[in-house]
């Protein structure tokens, strides 16, 4: 079942009418009725819509359109529910003639029916209750009305407080380990929760980054919900946190350490000047001055209040010295749409911890064309042996110092978890007792298995790593670990009296250790302090995944400390299919979705989404069909067929005739040219031939040169350079008539970069950017879908995926010239293969319905220097 774009809509669809900010264009009236129809009917939609469209706009306006609509039934229903029990207990009060079946009264009859229709009735009751309640408490926080019961609040929480601070003292007199104390947050979040429990409706909207997200909340904000949704926007501690003392740590691990450290803090007794015996350090009992019960019920109600976006929240939880973290979690069931990063939605683990419940909820997933990639990788998992060894030294002094007070089954399960480490050590052909960094490896190389086989290998196979998972995520214990070392110092330092002799070696060894090569970054030596035990955790979880979804890799290398064992997941639809399963209805947008092939095939086909739950639309787009001028270009300057293969991009002749065909380029084209190389090394192979050449100085002659930097730090300073430039020369006049940036597909410039108006005025594909079909992980997928995916048009499904693989990054590089209706720009597709039906038909709709396929370079340079010559009237001023 697929909605077309050409149908007829309108700003009203079946009578609905979608409040927009300005007058919709066509293309997203159409968006937003066929978003609406997806909603009412559930099931799973793929929505495309290209970028400079209002994409986002139209999510938001027809989405929550769609959301008023339900509530409004939804109260209607309510209503009626309320309304049918009096009525029936009218009738019922009238009595009536004995029911013949049973033979007693038909009041009796129609109550034992009635009955759960009453307690239906009840719970709507209930809810209605909750709701006024819920609104009657915003509405004054909007009008700043004081709030009653405030004080009365603090001194519940001061006797809660009290109760709990008495029982974990008793508890702890008896037992070791910070379990109670876990639960005791958890109990806290409970009663926090509790006043604003609610099964409304939501909209839960997930992007993949947290710029992305911010822009999609300022949507929010601009359309005409901005004022009414309560929304909540969720992100880690990395980004929410106001703890400057957390903050400055960097690392999101040790973050996350020091944050559920600082909690466990505040239950405990403090006692001032407190030291500890001995050698011991000093107890470190830091409480978090931000995590108040009563100011992040504060900070919640204003979250509901207003639509906030995360730097919004940060600045709010600094003026009321509320945690902005968990504040926004205690804003999830009053919540109408929450606003999230999709790897926080898709992990389940994450998903449960941040209070997310997606039962009978809407889900869209924006930005979503690397959404498969994306499972991959967050149920992917790998460790290197120096985690390995590190790890097994910190558990086995952590055992040994607190094995008289640990429960023989706790005891039994953390040797289970040193075996583990030992075993997986071993495999890799090391020995947990030796230094990692001096242990070298007689055969290097990398190696595929399955779980089983792996598992039969490392002889573990007897051990149940269900239950070794399930004693990791109730003991914490990798928390516990790192509190052990943060508490006690280095693995080095920690010494029981009866162990002193014994465990002399093994320190000298942690302290090789911890000896960091200089190469090293801040951001990995913070990663290497914290607890490598939770890595491996995550490596223990992806090993109970089916033995046919994914695979093994051993990858040797020179010592122990550079080796590494990867999972790698090949089906993550068993992953989606929890997601898919749960909601009432999954949306994946996107401003390139084509080829949508691999969403239906190894993501929604796999999960068990029958074809005609799913729905596709796809929209062109706002600009008018002349400016665009999308070109495949056969052949070059001198006849040089252009097939930037393996095999033959690195022939002088070919990089030659690419320059050539740039230099021509430069000559008509005003502005900026973006120019895209499949690579980072074949674009500093060709940067450093034509540097040899001379054509580096040709091109220099019309354009100011610049290069997509591999640093992430470092791409701001470049595009700020390369923009200014432009606008200087567009100013000055003379022979430079702009800027050529080199970028690199895949890279930092390929996606969320807007190339609009100058920045962009025509963008280069250099050859077609396959991905490393030698890559061992890319011939296990590969050999994964031939074995249990049909064939599609005659072609393998392996030879599919790589076609889909490039020309998704093709669709998304090329993209970001056109940014807005006025907006203009011709594309270059260097490569005869582009003209091949298989590849061509891949090209979004809007870019192919308007592509020209040209065998010799000098129809496609005619054409290229009419379309600017006939543009160069009309420039909008450069971004």
């Amino acid at each position: 079942m697929a909605f077309e774009a050409g149908a007829a809509v309108g700003a009203r669809e079946g009578g609905v009418r979608f409040p927009f900010p300005f007058a919709p264009y066509r293309i997203q009236e159409e968006f937003m009725a066929a978003l609406y129809r997806a909603l009412e009917a559930g099931g799973v939609g793929i929505f495309e819509s290209p970028t400079g469209t209002g994409k986002s706009l139209s999510l938001i306006c027809g989405a929550l359109t769609w959301l008023r609509d339900y509530e409004e039934r939804k109260l209607q229903d309510e209503a009626r529910l309320l309304q049918e029990p009096e009525q029936r207990d009218r009738e019922s009060s009238l009595g009536g003639a004995p029911d013949p079946a049973s033979g007693e009264p038909a009041w009796v009859a129609q109550f034992v029916q009635g009955k759960a229709a009453r307690d239906q009735a009840d719970r709507a009751k209930e809810e209605q209750i909750k709701r006024k309640k819920r609104e009657e408490r915003l509405e004054k926080i909007r009008h700043n009305v004081q709030l009653k019961y405030a004080s009365k609040r603090k001194k519940c929480e001061d006797d809660e407080t009290e109760r709990l601070l008495q029982l974990s003292k008793e508890i702890l007199s008896k037992e070791a380990g910070s379990d109670v104390l876990e639960q005791l947050d958890h109990n806290e979040e409970e009663l926090i929760l509790a006043e604003y429990e609610s099964d409304e409706e939501k909209k839960v909207g997930a992007g993949r980054t947290h710029s992305q997200l911010s822009q999609f909340v300022h949507e929010v904000q601009k359309s005409p919900f901005g004022k009414e949704t309560r929304l909540v926007s969720l992100g880690s501690r990395q980004n929410l946190c106001v703890n400057e003392e957390v903050r400055h740590l960097g690392a999101i691990q040790l973050i996350n350490d020091r944050c559920m450290e600082m909690q466990k803090n505040k239950h405990e007794k403090k006692n001032e000047g407190e030291e500890t015996v001995g050698k011991r350090r000093r107890v470190s009992r830091a409480v978090c001055p931000f995590y108040s019960y009563e100011q992040m019920q504060f900070l919640r109600d204003e979250v509901l209040v207003d639509v906030k976006d995360i730097e919004q929240l940060v600045t709010l939880g600094k003026k009321t010295k509320a945690c902005p973290y968990y504040g926004s979690r205690y804003a999830i069931p009053a919540a109408q749409l929450v606003v999230l990063p999709y790897q926080m939605l898709l992990h389940e683990s994450t998903r449960n911890a941040s209070g997310i419940k997606l039962k009978d909820q809407v889900v869209i997933i924006d930005e979503a064309h690397n959404l498969i990639d994306t499972i991959t990788c967050i149920y992917s998992a790998e460790v290197s042996g120096s985690q390995l060894c590190c790890a097994y030294s910190q558990l086995l002094q952590y055992m040994e110092r607190y094995r008289k007070r640990l429960k023989a089954k706790n005891l039994m399960y953390i040797k289970q978890i040193l075996y583990l480490l030992e075993r997986f050590v071993s495999v890799l052909g090391g020995n947990v007792n030796q230094n990692p960094n001096t242990q070298s490896i007689s055969q290097a190389g990398t190696e595929l298995k399955s779980i089983n086989d792996f598992l039969f290998q490392s002889q573990i196979d007897n051990i149940n790593l269900f239950k070794v998972q399930r004693y990791c995520e109730k003991s914490l214990i990798s928390r516990k670990l790192f509190g052990f070392v943060e508490r006690y110092g280095a693995p080095s330092t920690v010494k029981t009296n009866k162990e002193n002799q014994k465990t002399t070696g093994l320190q000298n060894f942690l302290l090789t250790l911890q000896q960091e090569p200089e190469k090293e970054d801040p951001e990995t030596d913070q990663l290497k302090m914290a607890s490598p035990l939770m890595h491996i955790e995550g490596f223990l979880s992806a090993l109970t995944n089916a033995n046919q979804d994914g695979r093994v890799i051993l990858n040797r290398q020179g010592t122990i400390s550079q080796s590494r064992l990867k999972f790698l997941l090949l089906n993550p639809a068993v992953h989606f299919a929890e997601v898919v399963k749960e909601c009432r209805a999954v949306i994946i947008a996107g401003g390139t979705m084509q080829p949508v092939a691999d969403f239906r095939e190894q993501l929604l086909s796999c999960a068990g989404m029958a074809a005609d739950r799913v729905v596709e639309f796809s929209c062109g787009h706002v600009i008018p069909p002349e400016n665009i001028l999308p070109i495949i270009l056969c052949s070059g300057p001198s006849n040089q067929q252009l097939e930037f293969i393996y095999q033959k991009r690195d022939q002088p002749q070919m990089m030659d005739e690419a320059g050539r065909i740039l230099c021509n380029l430069c000559n008509v084209v005003p502005g900026g040219v973006v120019c895209f190389f499949p690579s980072y090394e074949y674009e500093k192979q060709v940067y450093t031939h034509w540097e040899g050449t001379g054509l580096l100085t040709r091109l220099a002659t019309k354009k100011k040169i610049f290069q997509e930097p591999k640093r992430s730090n470092q791409v701001e300073q470049v595009l700020a350079e390369y923009a200014k430039c432009i606008k200087r020369c567009s100013q000055a006049g003379g022979h430079m008539t702009g800027a050529l940036l080199f970028s690199v597909v895949g890279g930092k410039m390929s996606e969320g970069i807007n190339f609009s108006d100058d920045l962009g005025r025509c963008v280069v594909m250099v050859g077609m950017p396959y991905p490393n079909i030698k890559s061992p992980e890319l011939q296990e997928k590969m050999a994964w879908l031939d074995k249990n995916m049909p064939k599609t048009a005659g072609q393998a499904p392996s030879r599919v995926l790589t076609e889909n693989l490039c020309m998704k990054a093709v669709n998304q590089s090329i993209g970001r010239a056109i940014r807005h209706q006025k907006d203009f720009a011709s594309i270059l597709l260097l490569d005869h293969r582009y003209a091949h039906p298989a590849v061509f038909n891949k090209l979004p709709q809007w870019i192919k319905e308007r592509t020209l396929i040209k065998i010799g370079f000098g129809q496609a340079f005619a054409e290229l220097r009419k379309f600017h010559r006939e543009k160069s009237c009309y420039r909008p001023a450069s971004s």
